[in-house]
Order: structure tokens, then sequence, then C-alpha cells
């Protein structure tokens, strides 16, 4: 299939053909692995390449000059998003427990002397969870009144492949622990593309028009999304951009 390409084969025939740009340190960044049902003709793969090809170089070619942070250690100095706008920190380090507050332009850790980065992560986290929980039940209220749509749960989880996800079966959504990071549009429009899935399990035309429907600007939303660093990648870990084959 050529440099740079992987063919991943699975048993699940009901499986949709799709392509995912993976960027992961112990691949070439910008891999795209190729994933078909098992008994899918190799010449129907190969014209599925060529059709997405220029759709396989935008995203790729998005991915990889998105800029990422440094890997954050979570000390005085550093620069953390909150709701898409950057707060310099300062730890605190004094008495046995873990406290965040916000000022205008900064964000206060306090934290035990001997605590560790993977302990003040933690408490980061956490925080950042109690903030989109905070601003979460709002926007879902929102969403679900311009949609009439209605999920039965939502659930916050930190991923690393999908801002959000819906389980249709369940109406369970999941929403992606980092738009705690990014602007509160971003959320709104996650909120709406996941509660679009309910009517429109995959990304067809007919789904594209329902998310503009609801939520016009979602592009710019989108757009911010792909603008604003990223996390830092730990070696080994990968990022997939996934895009599934609805033109059958």
């Amino acid at each position: 299939m050529g440099e740079g390409f992987v063919l991943s084969k699975t048993n699940e025939k009901s499986t949709p053909i799709c392509y995912n740009c993976s960027y992961n340190t112990n691949r070439i960044p910008g891999s795209v692995t190729v994933s078909t049902p098992s008994d899918y003709p190799d010449e129907e793969i190969r014209l599925f390449v060529l059709k997405k090809m220029p759709e396989i170089t935008k995203v790729r070619d998005r991915m990889l000059s998105q800029a990422r942070q440094t890997e954050r250690e979570y000390v005085s100095g550093e620069s953390h998003f909150l709701w898409g706008k950057p707060y310099r920190l300062q730890v605190v380090y004094e008495g046995n427990k873990y406290e965040i507050s916000k000022l205008p332009n900064k964000i206060i850790l306090t934290a035990p002397e001997r605590s560790t980065k993977e302990s003040r992560e933690r408490a980061f986290n956490e925080w950042y969870r109690e903030e989109l929980k905070r601003v979460l039940d709002g926007i879902v209220s929102r969403c679900e009144t311009k949609t009439n749509l209605h999920a039965n749960e939502y659930k916050i989880k930190n991923m690393k492949t999908k801002w959000g996800t819906c389980n249709i079966d369940k109406k369970r959504i999941w929403i992606n622990l980092q738009l705690a990071k990014k602007p509160i549009e971003c959320l709104e429009y996650v909120v709406i593309h996941e509660l679009v899935h309910l009517l429109e399990k995959n990304h067809t035309h007919r789904f594209n028009s329902l998310v503009e429907e609801f939520y016009p600007t979602w592009k710019e939303a989108r757009k911010l999304l792909s603008e604003l660093p990223l996390d830092h990648i730990e070696k080994g870990e990968q990022v997939d951009y996934e895009k599934e084959d609805n033109s059958k």
C-alpha cells in the first residue's frame, strides 16, 4: 500500500472500512492504518485509499502541524489552559492537602512538600473534572433543547483519541476531560455532535447537515479544536484521527 500505510483486517464483517492517521512516537508520525473486514477485496481497499488520498493528506498534514505543549511538570511558571485561556501556574508547597484556586491571570496550586508530578497532575485533573461538571449541565440543557434529543447519561473521561463518544444503544455520551482546557463553544459543538449520533450513526452528509442545522458555527468550533495546542504525547502513546467510509 506504500510507505506510511498499514493494513489491518478484522473478522467483524459489519465493520466499515476506515482509516486512522496516527501520531505515535514509536512509528513514523502520520502513519495511516486502513482497517477493513477480513473479506474485503484488496482492489477495493486500493480504490478506497486512492479515493480518500486528498482527505487523508489534509488530515495528516493538519495533525502533524498542530502545536503540542511540552511535558507538564506542574511547577511554578508553567502555562495551563482553562476554557481556552492560558493561566500562569504558581505552586505553594505547604500542608498535606491539594487545593487549587483561580485568579484573573494565574492558578495557585497548594500541594504537600513531598508531592510528586503524578500526584499534582491527578489533583489538576480532578479540578478540571469539577470545572467541566460545573459548566456541562448548562451546555447539555441548551443543546438538548436545540436538538430535541436527549441522552440518558453524560460521563467525563480523560481520553487520548476522541473529544467525545456516543453509545447509541444506551444513549450514553462520554465527554473528554481535556475539553475543560478549550473554549466553551468547543464543548457545545462536541455535545451537539454526539447528540446527532442518536439520529445518524455515521458521519454521513445527513449527519453534517443536522450538525449545521443545530449548531451553524460548528466549523469555527472545530477549527478552534484543531488550532489550539494539544497535550504532550509520551513515547509510545498514540492519537488517532479516524474517518469512516460512508459513501456506500
